[in-house]
């Protein structure tokens, strides 16, 4: 019995820990890479691990779900990977990580607007709340960096939409399919685009320089154990905890980011911090009670 709790808070705090440093990862890569290169490895290397640990579970995938694939992997992992990169070209990666908890409220948001699901009086406080705390974040920090474009906070935006999105289908249309299934239906079907945005992108004219191959380095990391490891983890937790227990890592996250970002000489001020707690308050009110019944349609994607 207290192995199995200690098990759960090992995989919790691992979890926390590797999605929390996804966002500094970014960062470094971005020094020899560019957005588009970047997301595309980051794909490619997360469709090699996953093609490799989860290929026969293909076969779980029944003809008409392949549409469903199709579009959760373009709302969960094709679009957020490159407005990742993109973003983070001009917003600090412990920013990005704190508007990145906006996925729970976003999909409650469009779950109420465009799903028709059920919603509680504090759950709606909460998205308000957690929205007020996204608009004082990113004005405080425009006034704080002018040098940066805080228009940027728009690509992080859009993906804590798609990941909305993407767990509304999910819910609705593939809540019988296996997880792993579904990850690597998304990266098969992900792999071809990516190969062929990365080879148009002029990466083969320096792919070759110390700066690049360290970039890419990092980005496999990234992909391999950001993405794919940390995936099987997390529906590990689920198996062995409860989906409550471990969406709770929603909340690790950007405290991890911080510290890197802190590491990195990454300056908040007071205001940002107060914009940020403001956030993980909002998260809070409108996922603590649907978190029990949605948490691994809604959470079982958002960390690609």
């Amino acid at each position: 019995m207290n192995s199995g709790k200690n098990n759960k808070w090992l995989l919790l705090s691992l979890l926390a820990l590797i999605w929390g440093s996804s966002f500094i990862l970014i960062k470094l890569g971005l020094k020899g890479l560019t957005p588009i290169e970047l997301g595309s490895f980051r794909i490619l290397f997360a469709a090699l691990f996953l093609m490799a640990a989860g290929f026969k579970s293909l076969k779980h995938i029944k003809r008409h779900q392949w549409k469903y694939i199709v579009i959760t992997a373009i709302l969960a992992t094709f679009i957020p990977a490159y407005s990742f990169a993109i973003a983070q070209t001009e917003i600090d990666s412990s920013v990005t990580a704190i508007l990145n908890s906006l996925v729970p409220l976003n999909a409650l948001l469009l779950g109420i607007l465009f799903f028709k699901a059920g919603f509680q009086k504090m759950q709606v406080i909460g998205v308000f709340i957690g929205l007020l705390g996204s608009v004082l974040l990113i004005y405080n920090g425009a006034m704080m960096h002018p040098d940066q474009n805080y228009f940027f906070a728009g690509f992080i935006i859009l993906a804590t939409i798609c990941y909305a999105l993407n767990a509304n289908i999910l819910k609705r249309h593939l809540e019988d399919l296996s997880s792993l299934s579904i990850v690597t239906g998304n990266f098969l079907v992900l792999s071809v685009p990516a190969l062929a945005i990365l080879l148009f992108s002029g990466i083969l004219g320096h792919i070759n320089t110390p700066e690049t191959l360290t970039s890419i380095g990092f980005i496999f990391v990234l992909g391999i154990i950001g993405t794919g490891i940390a995936n099987i983890l997390f529906f590990r937790l689920i198996q062995i905890s409860s989906p409550v227990f471990a969406t709770s890592v929603t909340y690790l996250i950007p405290v991890v980011a911080f510290i890197w970002g802190f590491l990195d000489h990454e300056k908040m001020n007071a205001q940002q911090l107060l914009g940020a707690a403001i956030v993980l308050v909002g998260v809070y009110l409108s996922g603590r009670k649907v978190a029990s019944k949605k948490a691994k349609a809604v959470f079982g994607k958002k960390f690609s």
